[in-house]
């Protein structure tokens, strides 16, 4: 049996000695003289007193080997695998020893404990009775009674919970079954009665664990592992639901529920790994149709049409389509209002608008919602100094183009606007002082948006042409409009 989980260890870490310290006054004289079986034993003795287990182990498998009648060495082996925490091999030699030695009460005892923490209560019942009729020691008899007598009360509270969960009561159900679980820690049934009862209370992780340490409890436990993965499946970890499937594929190919379970979530899963493959390598076009294509392959579990909308919003954004990209995220803000990954992606798309308060107010929201995120507050600093940028000169606006303008695009306007703007074009003085201004702007605008290190400081918030940052004053771009009109 696999390890019953830690709440068992105390109990294997402190029988061991208690056993070694009890069975010292029955000598191998009462089992039968074997002197090769005996020189095991107390190899094996001396090991487990040292807490070497599996050599100990050992040593007891080959005096059982050597006299099978050995009464002494089935108790000892007992003694290592309670340590080793399996108790269901533990109790086969229990089993064995009471068979060969009815008499031995400490046995009877041992096994009527293993029993109860098992939720076998009749069958522990019967070894605690029979203890009690066989003259036993005062000690003996003591515990026997206080075990019976804890056994009643669990068996009390066991019918108290089952009619707490046909009541539909479930909180209620789960208090008994704690207290129940207290004690039969190796009970799989009454754990998977209480991860019942926690989903019906929407308490999924405490139903997980406790549907886990069903699947260690009982063997073949396709069940189980069906309801892990559903549940897994309806909290949107489409990974882990598939792992767990898997499993009780492996346990049974032809469970129809755990195939049918585990087409959908390898289809679904297959599709978003792809999706996210596509938007590593830059194709926000291919993965956004990829994610759509998830909402359609699981319509009715909220969670992944709403990680599917996250996610598309981030591609709309990331491709630069600004407008798709506020309508996708403000679709999903409707529904989830502090989805920080949505409120990071509108807010650069609002930026490509040049929207920028709105910019600043999704960063601002973002970092209430996630104070220590390094790229929320590096993108409000950005988003604040292009919003007091364009209260000044927007190199942008001057040409009339988008924030994601490509180079060529830039020249085509330059020209429009320079060719528009020429100062032979106007015939009075203060005409031609207007034209010659604008016509400068125009050209300050194309001289930092075709380099690309003065273009990277006006898009971090940063005017590479401020007058006030220059030496001297003045306007840094100072050239008469003849000269500018030698770049044409």
């Amino acid at each position: 049996m696999v390890r019953p989980g830690v709440r068992g260890r105390p109990l294997g870490s402190a029988l061991p000695l208690l056993l070694v310290l009890f069975d010292l006054q029955y000598q191998g004289a009462e089992c039968g003289i074997n002197a090769e079986a005996e020189k095991q034993l107390e190899m094996g003795k001396k090991l487990l007193a040292a807490g070497q287990l599996a050599d100990a182990l050992s040593h007891f498998h080959t005096a059982i080997e050597g006299d099978s009648d050995n009464y002494i060495a089935y108790y000892r082996r007992a003694t290592v695998y309670l340590a080793m925490g399996k108790s269901k091999a533990a109790i086969r030699d229990l089993s064995k020893v009471v068979e060969l030695k009815q008499d031995f009460t400490s046995a009877r005892l041992q096994r009527g404990h293993l029993l109860l923490k098992q939720g076998k209560f009749d069958e522990a019942d019967k070894d605690f009775k029979t203890v009690l009729k066989s003259n036993p020691s005062d000690n003996e008899e003591q515990e026997a009674r206080s075990r019976l007598m804890k056994s009643d009360e669990l068996q009390r509270l066991h019918s108290q919970a089952l009619s707490e969960y046909r009541r539909e009561d479930y909180a209620a159900a789960i208090t008994l079954l704690d207290e129940i679980l207290a004690v039969c820690l190796w009970d799989a049934e009454l754990r998977e009665l209480r991860a019942e009862c926690y989903m019906k209370e929407g308490e999924l992780g405490k139903a997980i664990n406790d549907l886990k340490a069903a699947t260690k409890l009982k063997s073949d436990n396709t069940e189980a592992f069906y309801k892990i993965s559903t549940i897994y499946y309806h909290l949107g970890d489409h990974e882990l639901s598939l792992s767990e499937v898997r499993e009780c594929l492996k346990l049974d190919q032809d469970h129809k529920p755990c195939f049918s379970h585990y087409k959908q979530v390898k289809k679904l899963n297959k599709q978003i790994i792809s999706a996210e493959d596509l938007i590593k390598e830059g194709r926000y076009v291919d993965a956004i149709s990829k994610y759509e294509s998830v909402m359609k392959t699981e319509p009715n579990v909220p969670v992944y049409a709403t990680h599917a909308k996250e996610r598309i919003c981030h591609c709309f954004s990331k491709d630069q389509q600004s407008v798709e990209a506020i309508k996708a995220c403000t679709e999903l803000l409707h529904l989830e209002p502090s989805n920080v990954n949505a409120l990071k992606d509108r807010a650069e798309a609002y930026l490509l608008e040049e929207m920028y308060e709105e910019a600043v107010k999704d960063y601002e929201t973002a970092q209430a919602n996630s104070e220590n995120d390094q790229q929320i507050r590096e993108g409000l600093e950005r988003a604040q100094k292009m919003l007091k940028q364009s209260q000044k000169r927007d190199y942008y606006k001057i040409l009339g183009i988008k924030r994601n303008a490509r180079k060529q695009e830039i020249i085509k306007a330059y020209r429009k606007l320079a060719s528009q703007w020429h100062p032979d074009n106007f015939q009075s003085e203060e005409e031609k002082k207007q034209a010659e201004k604008k016509f400068i702007d125009i050209a300050a605008a194309k001289e930092v948006l075709t380099d690309p290190e003065m273009r990277k400081k006006f898009d971090a918030g940063e005017d590479p042409l401020d007058a006030e940052s220059q030496q001297g004053g003045g306007h840094p771009f100072h050239r008469s409009w003849n000269t500018c009109l030698q770049s044409l």
